[in-house]
């Protein structure tokens, strides 16, 4: 098996424990991959992966803690049901915050963070639900808003 051949299965084998949502950690991660043969695998390998894929934790249907991967995989688009996603956006006079469905501020924040910065967005902090953004220029912070609104407008098809 070639290289290639093999980060494909590693790939392929991790996509699918992910879609499990039974996983908690990323050490439980690495014990299922171990378990079906990927011996040289490592928390920070998983780690990478799961950043790279856009993977987050969520509560499953036991309302556990797991690690899931989006519908979309990849850097979301403002196509995608990810924009659905968006409850609320505020602000004051430095700062805008997006409030999110339980676990997507992470994907939301990603589609933000590819933003230039003449839309307004300088960078993002997500957690959970919530995303701080840091205005490129806080005195245009209403035109940046306008341009969220627009791109996380729900009757725009």
């Amino acid at each position: 098996m070639t290289v290639s051949q093999k980060q494909e299965a590693l790939t392929q084998a991790f996509k699918d424990l992910l879609k499990q949502e039974h996983f908690g950690s990323q050490g439980d991660i690495v014990d299922a991959l171990k378990k079906q043969g990927f011996d040289n695998i490592s928390q920070s390998k998983v780690s990478r992966m799961l950043s790279k894929y856009g993977a987050v934790r969520t509560r499953n249907a036991r309302q556990e803690m797991v690690y899931c991967l989006p519908a979309e995989l990849g850097v979301p688009t403002a196509k995608s049901p990810l924009r659905q996603l968006v409850i609320d956006i505020e602000y004051n006079e430095v700062m805008i915050i997006v409030r999110t469905s339980p676990g997507a501020a992470q994907l939301i924040a990603r589609l933000l963070d590819s933003l230039s910065k003449s839309d307004g967005v300088l960078g993002t902090i997500a957690g959970d639900d919530t995303i701080f953004i840091a205005p490129t220029h806080v005195g245009q912070i209403k035109e940046t808003i306008a341009k969220l609104e627009l791109l996380f407008s729900r009757n725009l098809n």
